[in-house]
């Protein structure tokens, strides 16, 4: 629910990301003068999914409607649902590897689709005809209209029962009550000061003949999280030297930036049941101009916004946890999260023999970054979703052409330390009853883009393993062994038990569209908090036994010694540990040097310019945009003003 102006007053439990994208959405409309044309009057119907005015993504859809009361405007409900497909050059609701917003699929831009409560018979035909999964967008419409309405009327019941005039003044005290509340939670919880965070993400895309022409290079993400927080409670976010936008599907505009910091505020500082704009009044967000997360040109694609936004903001919840440590709130802390990937998509002729497209919400259950007091949880939860559900695999199987093998978690995705991070899953998947699909592979692979915390390691990154043209329906007839997950990638069950024409087993882990008949999907885990040489030995040896980490290593990562018990069981050998992890210790110390003699280094490599490619194309990018960044840039490496990559 909004005030006439566009304000969120209230807000049901979903999705938090999307308090302000529909404001946006509205303020657009009050800005470009909608009263006069098209007219808004009771009974209308707006639809938006345009990012550029107000949404996260092409996938996510609004529908508005005006609240009005005799013969004034008084509000407005609006909801939004996540698209399985959106009419996109391939298939699937997040498509990418096209070069601009022309690849992005049907896009409507605040506009009116319908009167008298009722969608235009012109506008459902043009969404049936732009979108492979047809039933699911009318019907969502259909769903989002009707839970506008049932806002709607309980306004009417409000203002029936309390007068108007009472109704108005608590839509704005409402507002002004999460302001306040907002200011007096962070000045209880946070200390006023600076904090930086940077993340990255990679897009490995030189040699990938799939993606357009304008995108087939190698870059790389920059998101230099500044959060500031005043005495007076305020929070203010820069992401100023942030490089520049490119040809590819992640690009970013202010309204799922904004989105992206209520995600964020709801989940750690805000966890309260009134959650409006009252925030927004009381933060602020530096978006530089000309940046992937505030383009200059308004026709860039953005499918798949989630990509850099998800990395970008992972820094937030690290430099809210440092200011929780200082003020001695250790519960809260917590040590990020995971990046939500892979992100199993696509569509084709499916297992009906009809054109469809499908994409699978496991990408929703991530395994949750360790706290300050305890593991994280595994495969659960999402930045974008703290109620994360992967759905039954019966469910998936009906509306997907692909059969379930396995799905299980995934060993040694949490990320190593004093508490782990928690477990990632993977679902391994056999194309079935098509020979015509398209399938994406989606995640950073050569980067950690969430990382951990007080010496916490981050969570795995990404590959993909896939086998074209396989041996299994062989296999299957002769009741022999066949793969149900990929495992342990280094002996993996995949490459021992299916033979192929073709193994993709690499870590390009975001790739463009191709067919794939045995398909690997594995979501990642949670970042890591504390010295792995900290965390008790039997925790080790009873993640080894429960299938969280490979047994190898609780040697290597976590200097614990096993022995082997009943069974197949381990036990920590507590003595040798201590002496392993006193050696660990040493071999740490010679290996160290001091900060000075580091920094030179590291110094000579910046003036040689003595990095890859993308790296030297990203802080380009950033100095060129941000002259401002340049200068501290500069500045702490103690390079020449004219210095640049």
């Amino acid at each position: 629910m909004y005030t006439p102006e566009g304000d969120s007053i209230a807000l049901s439990t979903g999705i938090i990301v999307h308090v302000h994208t529909m404001s946006d959405a509205i303020k657009f409309m009050i800005r470009n003068n909608y009263e006069a044309t098209p007219g808004i009057k009771h009974g209308d119907v707006f639809c938006n999914n345009n990012s550029m005015i107000g949404d996260v993504h092409t996938a996510d859809v609004h529908t508005i409607i005006p609240i009005i009361v005799g013969d004034e405007l008084v509000g407005w409900a609006a909801g939004v649902t996540h698209e399985i497909d959106v009419g996109g050059i391939e298939p699937g609701s997040m498509c990418y590897g096209h070069a601009d917003r022309y690849g992005d699929g049907l896009l409507v831009s605040s506009e009116r689709v319908g009167e008298n409560d009722e969608f235009y018979a012109h506008y459902l035909q043009r969404c049936r005809e732009g979108v492979r999964a047809e039933m699911y967008w009318v019907l969502d419409e259909k769903t989002r209209l009707a839970g506008c309405q049932m806002v709607r009327e309980q306004v009417m019941r409000t203002v029936e029962e309390v007068g108007l005039d009472t109704f108005k003044a608590f839509m704005r005290e409402a507002i002004e009550e999460g302001r306040r509340s907002f200011l007096a939670r962070s000045r209880q919880m946070l200390v006023p000061g600076v904090y930086e965070a940077p993340s990255f993400t990679d897009l490995p895309w030189s040699e990938d003949a799939n993606v357009h022409r304008l995108a087939r290079k190698d870059m790389m993400m920059h998101a230099p999280l500044q959060m500031t927080v005043g005495g007076d409670g305020r929070l203010d976010l820069s992401f100023e030297g942030a490089n520049k936008w490119d040809f590819h599907s992640f690009n970013c505009a202010p309204s799922p930036m904004q989105g992206a910091m209520w995600v964020q505020l709801t989940q750690t500082l805000w966890n309260s049941d009134k959650i409006n704009d009252g925030a927004y009044f009381a933060t602020s967000l530096k978006l530089p101009y000309g940046s992937w997360c505030n383009p200059d040109y308004e026709k860039v694609s953005t499918t798949l916004t989630w990509f850099f936004l998800i990395p970008g903001f992972s820094g937030m919840i690290r430099a809210i946890g440092r200011s929780y440590f200082a003020r001695g709130y250790v519960e809260d802390i917590s040590a990020s999260y995971c990046t939500s990937w892979n992100l199993m998509q696509g569509g084709g002729i499916n297992h009906y023999g009809v054109p469809s497209a499908f994409t699978n919400f496991e990408v929703s259950c991530g395994g949750t970054g360790a706290l300050y007091v305890k593991d994280g949880e595994t495969s659960c939860a999402a930045m974008w979703n703290p109620e994360g559900d992967m759905g039954e695999v019966e469910t998936w199987e009906a509306l997907e052409p692909l059969i379930y093998l396995g799905r299980g978690m995934k060993p040694s995705t949490g990320g190593p330390g004093k508490q782990r991070g928690g477990t990632g899953s993977e679902a391994l998947r056999l194309l079935f009853k098509t020979d015509s699909q398209t399938i994406f592979n989606g995640g950073e692979g050569h980067v950690f883009s969430s990382y951990g915390i007080f010496g916490g390691y981050p969570g795995n990154s990404g590959y993909r393993h896939n086998m074209h043209d396989t041996d299994l329906k062989a296999r299957f007839d002769k009741r022999e062994p066949y793969p149900v997950l990929d495992g342990d990638p280094e002996a993996s069950q995949i490459s021992a038990l299916c033979t192929a024409a073709r193994e993709d087993f690499d870590m390009k882990a975001i790739q463009g569209p191709q067919e794939y008949d045995l398909y690997l999907s594995m979501n990642r885990g949670g970042p890591g908090l504390g010295d792995p040489l900290e965390r008790e030995p039997e925790a080790v040896a009873r993640d080894v036994n429960e299938g969280h980490v490979l047994e190898r290593f609780a040697r290597s990562l976590y200097s614990v010694e096993l022995l082997k018990g009943t069974g197949e069981l381990f036990t920590a050998d507590l003595p040798a540990t201590e002496a392993l992890r006193a050696e660990m210790r040493k071999s740490r110390l010679a290996r160290s040097k001091p900060a000075a003699e580091f920094f030179a280094e590291e110094k000579q490599r910046v003036e040689s310019r003595a990095v890859i490619r993308p790296v030297a194309d990203m802080y380009r990018s950033s100095m060129k945009l941000s002259p401002e960044w340049a200068a501290k840039y500069r500045g702490f490496w103690a390079l020449p003003d004219d210095w640049t990559y």
